[in-house]
């Protein structure tokens, strides 16, 4: 079985892609939402969380504190770094639990903003990056997600790996500039995993 991974910045539309292949029936791990789980149910992890941000980082009612969490690391790279070390490494074991479980598949997704920010790719055969212009990507999330200003999502973008090394890293890229059609690109790729020999 081949594992693939899909990766881009905020706004590429990475989702929007994934869910092109989950309609073509290829499994789709999304390590954002997997990790949120992961965080609420390891118990491994938790007290991993705890020891390292406080008692607080948790609920009375044991439900994990996203804004407290995100006050802990935001603007400060070395507890976020912290927190991606503690994170990344449950989600890695939890996605390989969930691989073994699509082995008749002949190739699966793994879908990860920062694939290669959290050395995830290392998981996976491939990679595919999604590739969308800054000035079309900040309109996108403008529309919706209402809450930010341009100046968050452009301080959200500066955080991530440039979109120029996430293409050099990748040895596919889907182009959703709205200048080229994305079926066409995803039914490509999905021919060529398909016949693929591991």
């Amino acid at each position: 079985m081949l594992k693939i991974g899909i990766t881009g910045g905020i706004g590429v539309g990475k989702t929007i892609v994934s869910r092109m292949f989950q309609v073509l029936g290829v499994p789709i791990y999304d390590a954002d939402t997997r990790a949120k789980w992961v965080m609420h149910h390891n118990t491994a992890l938790r007290q991993e969380l705890e020891d390292a941000f406080g008692p607080a980082t948790y609920t009375d009612a044991g439900a994990l504190d996203r804004a407290y969490l995100a006050g802990r690391v935001f603007n400060h790279p070395e507890r976020l770094e912290l927190l991606n070390s503690l994170v990344h490494p449950h989600v890695g074991n939890d996605f390989n639990e969930w691989a073994a479980g699509h082995a008749d598949k002949p190739y699966i997704l793994k879908e990860a903003a920062l694939m290669f920010e959290s050395e995830s790719w290392r998981q996976v055969d491939e990679v595919i990056a999604v590739y969308a212009p800054l000035e079309l990507r900040i309109k996108r999330l403008l529309k919706r997600d209402t809450h930010r200003t341009e100046a968050d999502i452009k301080a959200i973008i500066a955080r991530q790996l440039s979109e120029e090394e996430k293409m050099r890293r990748a040895q596919h890229i889907i182009y959703n500039d709205d200048q080229q059609l994305i079926i066409p690109q995803v039914l490509a790729l999905h021919e060529q995993f398909s016949k693929a020999e591991v």
